[in-house]
């Protein structure tokens, strides 16, 4: 994928968590939010096991195709090459980017969670395709994540030339603090999935993306 394409695939960027399914399917969530707009997906399992976390992907990876979105895979390389999504993103405590870049291949889209503008450099240069920074709010996805500020953020997008997403307890009320940073998009988790209407609220994100990145 070339560039401009995964500029705009990032515009709002959808990391998937069952802490609000309440009795749903994944999947049924996932439908929704892409029927909303969103325009990547990353499934991200933490405590499946293999097996279960491979038949979900290709479950996700399916629906992903049904809308033409891109799939990634959070954290595990072996499964986004079993279930041929399309990339991986890794942490900074995970596999470094160089290793990750070497595994998945050349033809797979790579992303790097970055909170410094060294670290955004390093996963530049060691292959990554985009960048996840953050957390810019206060998230209950991740407690002991800082929240940089925007000059910070700012900072880091200007230090690199590949696409940046901002991350970390995004969501309709202070999404617009994010404008001017040079995103080009924003990554939600609760914003979307705990919403009573996840295709109702991934549209109205979507358009909020638009605005501060325009």
């Amino acid at each position: 994928m070339d560039q401009k394409k995964l500029r705009n695939a990032l515009l709002l960027y959808a990391v998937t968590d069952r802490s609000w399914l309440r009795g749903r399917s994944l999947a049924e969530q996932v439908q929704e939010a892409l029927a909303g707009g969103v325009t990547c997906l990353q499934l991200r399992e933490k405590d499946l096991p293999a097996e279960n976390f491979l038949a979900q992907a290709r479950i996700i990876k399916e629906l992903c195709r049904k809308y033409q979105v891109p799939f990634l895979i959070n954290d595990n390389i072996e499964i986004a090459l079993e279930c041929q999504a399309d990339g991986a993103h890794v942490g900074q405590h995970d596999l470094n980017a160089g290793e990750a870049r070497q595994r998945l291949g050349p033809g797979k889209i790579l992303g790097v969670s970055a909170s410094t503008v060294e670290q955004a450099r390093l996963a530049e240069a060691q292959g990554a395709d985009y960048l996840g920074v953050g957390a810019v709010f206060p998230t209950s996805t991740k407690l002991d994540a800082d929240a940089l500020s925007p000059r910070e953020l700012t900072a880091i997008c200007r230090a690199v030339s590949i696409p940046v997403v901002a991350i970390g307890g995004i969501n309709r009320t202070n999404i617009s603090q994010l404008a001017g940073c040079g995103l080009a998009g924003v990554a939600v988790v609760s914003a979307v999935f705990a919403s009573e209407d996840i295709t109702a609220a991934s549209r109205e994100l979507l358009r909020l993306s638009k605005a501060i990145v325009a």
